[in-house]
């Protein structure tokens, strides 16, 4: 029997760093016994540094980690977010705009709201009836008070972070508390056996490294998944159009001015703007189809959204593949991060994927080599869902629009640039609003139907409702209404501004349980 003890993880940055972070703090027990975490990551690799979104997933990752929150608002430049606002997504006007928050509706596991708002929603927009968190948003608050304790919410909450600084900031953690072994060299090849599998990789400063488990972080290099183990890439550029991103960052026009606690993407011509605000600057970016807009108009348009603080502010601009590996474990190899697939950062689902993929690994650790194609094919498949499921909720924000103002938007709503399993929802979608039977049953679903209800009627999407269907849960869904507006005005009147917050964080820390 071989063993699987020692794992290598080629590649640093926010998916090599949280990785290993995941499986040393899972198996730290074993490592007196043999068990080992190696990150070889290179000297002179830049990071992207761009991936500012987060979900709520992060808080229980960095908990289980042993990392405490308070050092990480303070080392990693984080702040709240709450959800996100899409602006502009529906018609193109310039007020018109939608919540798509991290709470779920009231009641979510006892009654569906959404055909009782449908019915008589009183005026309301869909979120605010069901949930406090666009009103939040609107008013700037932070979603805990400084006495909540660390990881713990009055509403439920993600971060943005400074993408470079979270890899430092891992890094310091995975080596000094999780016994991570860390090796600064540029791989040059790996060595393989008969079978495939990946038995070295040959380093120009350490020589060879051998393992058992390798885990590919080499982002879209993918040293080990692609170019050794020849696993093809799956484009989804049929669907989903974008394949650029002008990248900035902007100092705030006040420093001690309100921090928006959510993303704000915003509808361009042949894209969007995100715009992402942390305690001392916003990143800011334009993702866009190169085959819409050229990219000296993608630029005006960013500059444009900036004002006059960004008229000379100098922009990165980054190609996006849009995709994934058809295979994501072969062999002894892992890809996580860039190395698996990319998508637009529509709905922050990057680091997600890195913390659902690295999580799942560490669970399903193989005891031995005889094993492991057993658990490759489970962790293929699963990976694979939650890929398929994720294009399909950010082509959601496309085909809802009614914008025909450009190519771009004309093209996002043609039938046969939308996914099958999304097309067959749609037409669902008409007749009863998403709920759980929708195939939303995984325990770990990427995005519940509540997220779907939060789109479709955000976007004024209309799903035909029987009075009589619903007459039965009439008293349950006036009590969830009555509850979430007594929420929402407690958490209104109780809930700090957004920044006095982080800066009492900075200052004296959160509670620990």
């Amino acid at each position: 029997m071989q063993s699987v003890k020692n794992i290598v993880i080629v590649g640093g940055g926010t998916a090599g760093w949280l990785t290993a972070g995941i499986i040393a703090a899972r198996h730290r027990s074993r490592m007196a016994e043999g068990f080992s975490v190696t990150l070889i990551e290179s000297p002179g690799t830049p990071i992207i540094g761009v991936g500012e979104g987060t979900w709520p997933t992060l808080r229980t990752t960095l908990s289980k980690i042993g990392v405490s929150e308070s050092d990480f608002f303070r080392e990693c430049n984080a702040s709240f977010k709450q959800g996100a606002r899409f602006a502009r997504w529906t018609t193109g006007a310039p007020d018109e705009g939608y919540y798509h928050p991290l709470m779920l509706p009231q009641s979510f596991s006892r009654v569906n709201l959404a055909p009782h708002w449908l019915a008589d929603g009183h005026g309301q927009s869909f979120c605010d009836m069901v949930s406090p968190q666009g009103r939040l948003c609107d008013d700037g608050l932070a979603p805990k008070t400084i006495a909540t304790p660390e990881y713990e919410a009055l509403a439920n909450y993600a971060y943005h972070l400074d993408a470079g600084k979270f890899a430092g900031f891992l890094q310091r953690h995975c080596c000094e508390t999780l016994g991570v072994r860390h090796v600064l060299a540029d791989v040059q090849h790996a060595t393989q056996a008969e079978n495939g599998d990946i038995l070295a990789v040959v380093t120009e400063q350490a020589g060879e490294i051998a393992g058992d488990l390798f885990i590919d972080c080499t982002g879209f290099a993918a040293l080990l998944i692609g170019k050794t183990l020849d696993v093809p890439f799956k484009s989804c550029s049929d669907t989903l159009f974008c394949d650029t991103a002008l990248a900035v960052q902007i100092p705030h026009d006040d420093p001690d001015g309100p921090i928006a606690s959510h993303t704000i993407s915003t509808a361009q011509s042949s894209g969007w703007i995100w715009d992402i605000g942390l305690p001392t600057r916003r990143g800011v970016g334009h993702v866009y189809s190169s085959s819409h807009i050229s990219d000296d108009a993608a630029e005006q348009e960013l500059r444009g959204y900036l004002g006059p603080r960004g008229r000379d502010l100098a922009v990165r601009k980054l190609a996006i593949r849009a995709g994934h590996r058809e295979t994501f474990w072969k062999n002894n190899c892992v890809a996580i991060g860039l190395a698996a697939g990319f998508l637009e950062p529509l709905e922050a689902s990057a680091i997600v994927l890195i913390e659902l993929s690295a999580k799942l690994v560490a669970e399903q650790m193989p005891v031995c080599r005889e094993v492991m194609d057993i658990l490759a094919a489970r962790f293929n498949a699963t990976t694979l869902y939650r890929w398929g499921r994720i294009i399909d909720f950010l082509k959601l924000h496309y085909v809802l629009t009614k914008r025909t103002d450009s190519d771009f938007w004309r093209d996002n709503v043609r039938p046969e640039s939308i996914p099958d399993r999304l097309r067959d929802l749609l037409t669902l979608w008409k007749y009863q609003p998403p709920w759980f039977h929708d195939e939303f049953d995984r325990v770990e679903e990427v995005f519940p139907a509540a997220s779907y209800q939060y789109v479709l009627y955000g976007m004024n999407f209309h799903t035909q409702v029987s009075r009589d269907a619903i007459a039965g849960e009439t008293r349950l869904a006036a009590q969830a209404r009555r509850e979430a507006a007594t929420q929402t005005e407690r958490l209104r009147a109780g809930l700090p501004r957004h920044r006095d917050l982080i800066r009492k964080i900075v200052e004296h820390g959160l509670p620990t349980i």
